[in-house]
């Protein structure tokens, strides 16, 4: 078949993993990323990179840049028309893919490059070594990077007022409403949960660009340990995403056309199908139910409508994976079963989760496998997340071009019409029955000692309002370590204060 020169299609990979012996070792997060545009040329076949009409950089956290894509083609030597920066989430690599892959079909670029990295792991060793990193500050002629999308709020005032803020508070809470929804005891559910978080890591096992190559059994992933502490209950150390890793990653996306115009070999060349963005209700105070994520269903209906696929008839798949709670999520709104293969990476707690940045080595790996594929027919499934479960971005992926070209959508009007809850004031609910609730989700922060430090409560009024409950007293959080508390009616006071 002829494909249309305006058809949009990725045609290099690159992935640099930087483990270091030494801060000697240390690589800034510029560099690295500058490292995986060049591996990046070098898988596309490209002697040298040609001028680039985006570089779009996913916002990093590990080190401070005016405009971290002038400051990366600068290394480069490389002349780029415009530079980009994301804002915060683990849902923006995809969506630059999808953004560009329209922009490249509608013929307003030609070529562009897409890359994220961080270097957390030499941070927090400089940071232990009380030692200082000399790497590359921003002067005043560094122009101001442009904002490629609007950001938006994640935490309302209440929640932040309450510091329920973290991803690592508010993954468990959703694994807690899960159980319940499951109807599986505190036993089960974590043995369920172990084996799923066992299989990823056995990926990543054989995996060449994940940071630990350590395939642990489910006893394993389980067991508390002085290196596996608990930290917000049920997750072990283990369980949560692992973002103190050096890594880089990159794409290169270009037009049929251009691809042609560089002697790209078709080999090479891999293309985005379709893709998808929505969120759900921004705030978790106003989510409906902390066990389902109705835009995940709907964002990825649509993805597969608009490819003209069928998940089932999809082989390469890899759900976002910062957390167990969040896979759980992903394959109960997309009706896939935990027993199948839901990561091609190993997943943010083996693969590596750096930061915004992990859904790009997804990508390249996806471009990696479909390229091995023995079958030409063989199809990849992205859902990459940000926020609480709250921004989605989907992509397929296929060596074989689709007859209707890249096709992009999004289901956000119906999502913005379904239920939401409404968040009652701590004085509200003290008042609502004389402060009875009843616990829909809950988790217990410890300390780095391994101690019940702080117990957090999602609760329902008679009235079916969502009200907060915190507790800082040490019987309250060994209480809620030792039962199942979901379903069980508790006191809030006038505070907000969670009594039992």
């Amino acid at each position: 078949m002829s494909i249309d020169p305006r058809t949009p299609v990725l045609v290099g990979q690159g992935q640099v993993v930087n483990r270091i012996a030494s801060l000697n070792d240390a690589r800034e997060p510029a560099q690295l990323i500058a490292d995986a545009i060049r591996q990046a040329a070098t898988d596309a076949k490209l002697n040298k990179l040609p001028e680039i009409d985006a570089l779009h950089i996913v916002r990093l956290l590990s080190w401070k840049y005016t405009n971290p894509a002038f400051t990366v083609a600068s290394l480069l030597g490389i002349k780029t028309r415009t530079h980009g920066i994301t804002p915060h989430g683990g849902n923006m690599p995809q969506l630059l893919v999808n953004k560009l892959a329209l922009e490249i079909q509608r013929g307003e670029l030609d070529i562009a490059i897409v890359a994220g990295g961080e270097a957390s792991n030499s941070r927090a060793r400089a940071h232990r070594e009380n030692a200082t990193l000399n790497w590359s500050e921003s002067d005043a002629d560094t122009p101001t990077a442009n904002n490629i999308i609007d950001d938006a709020a994640m935490s309302n005032d209440a929640e932040i007022a309450r510091k329920i803020v973290l991803p690592i508070q508010i993954y468990p809470m959703f694994e807690s409403a899960i159980r319940a929804k499951a109807g599986r005891d505190i036993n089960q559910h974590e043995q369920r949960i172990s084996e799923l978080w066992s299989r990823f890591s056995n990926v990543a096992a054989t995996n060449e660009f994940a940071w630990s190559k350590s395939a642990l059994t489910a006893s394993q992933v389980r067991t508390v340990t002085p290196k596996n502490r608990m930290i917000g209950l049920p997750y072990r150390k283990v369980m949560n995403s692992n973002n103190q890793v050096d890594m880089a990653a990159a794409l290169i996306i270009c037009s049929v056309a251009k691809a042609t115009q560089l002697g790209i070999p078709r080999e090479k060349w891999v293309f985005p199908l379709a893709g998808t963005d929505c969120h759900e209700h921004y705030y978790i105070s106003n989510r409906f139910s902390f066990a389902e994520t109705p835009a995940i269903k709907l964002g990825g209906e649509m993805v597969c409508e608009l490819a003209e696929k069928s998940l089932k008839e999809i082989s390469l798949i890899d759900l976002y994976s910062c957390f167990p709670s969040a896979v759980q999520l992903g394959a109960e709104s997309l009706n896939l079963s935990l027993d199948q293969q839901l990561t091609i990476t190993g997943g943010l707690s083996f693969a590596g989760g750096p930061w915004n940045n992990y859904v790009m080595h997804a990508i390249a790996t996806m471009m990696i496998k479909l390229r091995q594929a023995d079958n030409s027919s063989t199809n990849g499934f992205i859902w990459a997340n940000g926020g609480y479960a709250t921004k989605h971005s989907f992509g397929i992926y296929s060596t074989t071009p689709s007859k209707n070209g890249f096709r992009h959508g999004s289901p956000q009007a119906t999502i913005d019409k379904l239920a939401k809850r409404e968040l009652a004031t701590t004085e509200q609910a003290a008042s609502s029955s004389s402060g009875k609730a009843t616990i829909e989700a809950f988790t217990v922060m410890h300390d780095r000692d391994g101690q019940p430090e702080t117990a957090i409560a999602a609760t329902l009024l008679n009235d079916s309002r969502r009200a907060w409950a915190t507790s800082s007293d040490p019987q309250v959080a060994k209480a809620l370590c030792a039962d199942e508390w979901v379903g069980q009616q508790v006191t809030l006071d006038s505070t907000g204060k969670l009594l039992l």
